[in-house]
């Protein structure tokens, strides 16, 4: 379980368990890069780097701090600095050589850029008004007939929605603002947990975005606010967290199980619409000919009152 990332008295969303959800505060972005690289490091064996592994005993799982500072080909005061959180002043190439040591994922190295702030990456706004969606992208959705389609914005808000979504997810137009947001969804409410059939598979993804996020944003008090509610109100949540995993999922397939239409495999696509990078627009089809495409169709004939049967 993470420590404690206090900043102002409250948790930020590297809080422990037992505390209460934070209101004000922001990322302590020193104990995330920290957190961040000591996991990274944990999971790598020598072997998997190709160092000789002589049988001694290691106090703690993973490559010592001098294993991987000699791959990243830096001092191991240097690195042992960094991993402490004291990212300032870091260059892109020494964080590169850094991300290769460790095999980060594309995602992955893009969090430690975002949690170190080397010399040139541009800090990102945080605690912005309200997050707005296009009106040609509201429009956009409508279009969408016979396809689910949502768009989303940071800490996984849901800001729209077409009719097959509402029909396949369930009438988000009835939540309370604050409470149209996946992770509350997935994490707080047990009707989503029998809607996705690899429930698990569902919540970790919602995490990993929320790890971006939290790297992108350090300041942003809503984020912390939500992951402090969710560390206090949802174990399963606590445990995914600890990891500080980061993956961003553009396509795939998921399973749902509708208490109308049954069991569905439906394949989703993720994009970024040009010009905000914030937003992302899902939608969701089913292979011609199958019986989750007559599912679909069902719930598309079925209009509102698919809708109000959802969960």
């Amino acid at each position: 379980m993470d420590r404690p990332a206090i900043s102002g008295g409250r948790a930020g969303p590297g809080g422990a368990a037992g505390d209460r959800p934070a209101s004000g505060a922001g990322l302590d972005r020193r104990a995330e890069l920290s957190e961040f690289l000591r996991t990274r490091r944990a999971r790598l064996k020598p072997e998997d780097v190709g160092l000789p592994d002589f049988g001694r005993h290691r106090r703690v799982p993973g490559l010592r701090r001098e294993e991987l500072a000699q791959l990243a080909g830096v001092s191991v005061a240097y690195y042992t600095r960094l991993e402490q959180g004291n990212g300032r002043n870091v260059s892109a190439e020494v964080l590169n050589a850094i991300a290769r040591a460790l095999r980060l994922s594309d995602a992955e190295q893009a969090h430690l850029t975002h949690l170190a702030k080397p010399k040139g990456h541009k800090k990102k706004p945080a605690g912005r008004g309200a997050q707005q969606v296009r009106m040609a992208l509201r429009q956009l959705l409508d279009t969408f007939d016979s396809v689910p389609a949502y768009i989303t914005g940071r800490r996984s808000d849901i800001l729209a929605w077409n009719p097959m979504a509402a029909a396949l997810f369930g009438d988000w137009g009835k939540l309370p603002e604050r409470e149209r947001n996946w992770a509350r969804l997935v994490f707080l409410r047990p009707e989503y947990r029998e809607l996705f059939v690899d429930w698990e598979q569902k919540a970790i993804d919602i995490v990993c975005l929320l790890r971006m996020d939290a790297g992108c944003y350090p300041d942003d008090q809503r984020l912390s606010a939500l992951v402090g509610e969710l560390s206090v109100k949802s174990e399963d949540f606590r445990r995914l967290w600890a990891p500080h995993d980061v993956r961003e999922k553009t396509h795939g397939i998921k399973l749902l199980r509708h208490p109308l239409v049954g069991e569905l495999e439906l394949r989703y696509e993720s994009f970024h619409p040009a010009g905000d990078g914030e937003q992302c627009l899902s939608t969701y089809h089913a292979e011609p000919g199958t019986a989750s495409a007559e599912a679909l169709r069902l719930l598309a004939s079925w209009g509102a009152d698919a809708t109000r049967a959802a969960v």
